[in-house]
């Protein structure tokens, strides 16, 4: 099961390359405001903490700490939507 967590972990990694590389284009193409860099950089630092404390959740066995990393994610992802 841990080899297949690492495939796992290694897919949503290249998923988010592939993510960041099609919204780089995006972002060479059109100039953008300083706001909107700074928002833009929010959300790109908001899903590396929701893709961490998701990798932390696979691998946590205390109950406590599952349950703080789930509300971890709830608000991380809420956030995000909000930013979206």
């Amino acid at each position: 099961m841990t080899m297949a967590r690492g495939w796992e972990s290694k897919s949503v990694e290249s998923q988010l390359e592939e993510k960041e590389a099609r919204e780089s284009e995006k972002r060479d193409a059109q100039p953008l405001t300083p706001e909107e860099r700074a928002r833009r950089a929010r959300l790109d630092s908001l899903q590396l903490s929701r893709s961490r404390a998701l990798d932390q959740l696979e691998r946590a066995t205390g109950q406590a700490h599952r349950a703080m990393l789930k509300r971890t994610l709830v608000a991380l992802e809420r956030e995000i939507a909000e930013l979206d």
